[in-house]
C-alpha cells in the first residue's frame, strides 16, 4: 500500500468491552460516531488517475464501557528513534491518565527504545508513577532514553507476555510504527490480548494522512530563531551570506513553515525541489545576483536537499534505522559558495549555522505541550478501551484513530501546491533553479 491508495480505516479489537468507565462526570465518545473521510488523492505520476476515496474514521475520545480492568492492567511505554521536543510530555500524560482516570497503578518505561525488551542489553526497565513523571515536562529529550535500528519482534513479544503488559504504548516515526505493526501481527498470531497503541512522532511532520506531529511547532520557533540570527549576521559584514541547515531527510515541510513565520529568508532549498548549482539558473549565479543587488542573503537548507550533488562511495549505506545516509550538504555547500565567489575574485563573508541537535533536544513549547498531553491522553483511552494496531493523530482538524499501517508512509511537500508557491512569493526566488 502507497499513500496515493486507499484505506481500510477499521481498528482491531481485542474482544467485546465489558467494564464500565470509572464513575466520574465525562463526556464519552460513541464508537459510532465517526470522521467522514472524503480526501482528494493526487496521483504524481498519473494526472488522469486523480480519485476521491470515501469512508469514515474513527474518533478518538474516552469510551464509556472498557475492555480492561483497571485494577488489573500492566501497561508499558517506549521511545524510539531520534529526538523531538515533547517526548517527555508524551510520557506524563500516558503515565497521569492511566493513574489518575482509570486507577493503573503498574506502568512500566521501557528503556533504551525496542532494545530495553531484548534480554542480551541487559537494560533497566523502571517503573513509572506520577512522582517520577510530575516534572518531567520541563525537560527535553525523553527520560527513557531511546535507540535506533530493528530488534527481534519475536523477542519483544516474549519480554511483553513474561511482562504480563496488557497495554503497549510505542512513541515514534515511520520505522517505529512499522515496528509496532510488526508487534501487533505477532502478538495475534499467538493469540494473546495486547493492545499496541502508537503516538507517531516525526519532528519533519511528515507521516501519511496526521495534520501535524508533536514537536513540529517547537522545530519551528525554534529554527526562526537561527534564521533571525543568520539574517542579523549576513546584514552586519559586506556581501554577508547567511546559511542554514536544518531538519528534513525527505520533506521540508519545518525549513517551508519556518521561512513564512519569518521572511528573511531568500533561498529554501528542500529535498522535493532539485536544484541546479552551476550555470545561468543555478543556485550560485542566482546567488551572485541577488547579493550583487541587496547586498546580503539568507539560504535555509533541509538536511536532504540537493543530495544529488554530492557524490559517494556506497550510495546505499544506510544508518541503523535502515535510512539511507545523507551527505552534509550544508557543509557541502557552504564549500561550493566559498570555492565559487574564490574564482570570481569577490569578497564575501559567509557564515554557517546548524542548530538541528539543539533544535530536537529542547524541551516542548507551550503549543506542542497542549498537543502532547491530549495525545497521550486520548492514547490511554484508546487502550483501556481494548483498541490496537492504531495511532491516535489529529487528522482534518479531529483526534482519530488510524490503523499502523495508514501512517507508514512519508509525505512530501506538493510543488505544485499552495504552501510551496506562498514560500516563493515570500522569498522571491526563482521558481525553478535547473538548467534545463
Amino acid at each position: 500500500m502507497n499513500n496515493s491508495e486507499s484505506h481500510d480505516f477499521k481498528i482491531q479489537m481485542l474482544g467485546k468491552p465489558t467494564f464500565p468507565s470509572p464513575d466520574v462526570p465525562r463526556s464519552f465518545t460513541p464508537e459510532n460516531k465517526r470522521l467522514l473521510y472524503d480526501h482528494f488523492l493526487y496521483d504524481t505520476d498519473d494526472p488522469s488517475s486523480d480519485k476521491n476515496i470515501y469512508g469514515s474514521v474513527e474518533l478518538a475520545g474516552p469510551r464509556e464501557i472498557l475492555y480492561f480492568d483497571p485494577r488489573k492492567t500492566n501497561a508499558a511505554i517506549v521511545t524510539c528513534g531520534g529526538l523531538c521536543p515533547g517526548i517527555n510530555n508524551v510520557i506524563r500524560a500516558v503515565v497521569m491518565g492511566l493513574h489518575f482516570r482509570y486507577g493503573v497503578r503498574s506502568i512500566k518505561g521501557i528503556r533504551y527504545g525496542f532494545q530495553g525488551l531484548i534480554p542480551k542489553y541487559g537494560h533497566e526497565i523502571i517503573n513509572l508513577t506520577p512522582e517520577k513523571v510530575k516534572d518531567i515536562h520541563t525537560l527535553g529529550g525523553t527520560i527513557l532514553s531511546s535507540s535506533r535500528g530493528s530488534q527481534d519482534i519475536g523477542e519483544i513479544v516474549d519480554n511483553l507476555c513474561r511482562m504480563n503488559i496488557d497495554i503497549f504504548f510505542c512513541v515514534g516515526g515511520d520505522g517505529t510504527m512499522k515496528a509496532a505493526k510488526r508487534i501487533t501481527e505477532e502478538i495475534n498470531k499467538r493469540g494473546r490480548k495486547i493492545s499496541v497503541i502508537g503516538i507517531p512522532k516525526t519532528i519533519d511532520n511528515d507521516l501519511n494522512l496526521i495534520d501535524k506531529s508533536f514537536g513540529f511547532d517547537t522545530a519551528i520557533s525554534m529554527v526562526v530563531n537561527a534564521i533571525q540570527c543568520a539574517h542579523v549576521e549576513a546584514k552586519g559584514a559586506p556581501t554577508g551570506i547567511g546559511l542554514v541547515k536544518i531538519m528534513g531527510r525527505e520533506s521540508g515541510y519545518i525549513a517551508l513553515n519556518a521561512v513564512l513565520a519569518q521572511n528573511d529568508v531568500n533561498f529554501v532549498l528542500i529535498p522535493e525541489v532539485p536544484f541546479d548549482l552551476e550555470g545561468e539558473r543555478g543556485l550560485l549565479d542566482v546567488l551572485k545576483k541577488r547579493l550583487h543587488t541587496r547586498k546580503h542573503a539568507v539560504i535555509l537548507i533541509a538536511e536532504g536537499a540537493g543530495q544529488d550533488l554530492c557524490a559517494y562511495d556506497d550510495p546505499y549505506q544506510t544508518d541503523a534505522s535502515g535510512n539511507r545516509k545523507l551527505h552534509d550538504i550544508g557543509i557541502y555547500l557552504k564549500t561550493k559558495i566559498e570555492e565559487y565567489f574564490k574564482k570570481t575574485k569577490e569578497e564575501i563573508n559567509l557564515k554557517y549555522i546548524d542548530p538541528s541537535y539543539t533544535i530536537r533536544s529542547v524541551p516542548a513549547n507551550a503549543s506542542d505541550s497542549i498537543y502532547c498531553e491530549l495525545l497521550g491522553q486520548l492514547a490511554v483511552h484508546a487502550g483501556m478501551a481494548g483498541k490496537t494496531g492504531m495511532v491516535v493523530g489529529l487528522y482534518n482538524g479531529e483526534y482519530v484513530h488510524l490503523p499502523i499501517e495508514a501512517v507508514m508512509f512519508r509525505r512530501k511537500v506538493d510543488i505544485r501546491g499552495n504552501l510551496w508557491m506562498r514560500v516563493l512569493e515570500a522569498t522571491g526566488q526563482p521558481v525553478s533553479m535547473r538548467n534545463e
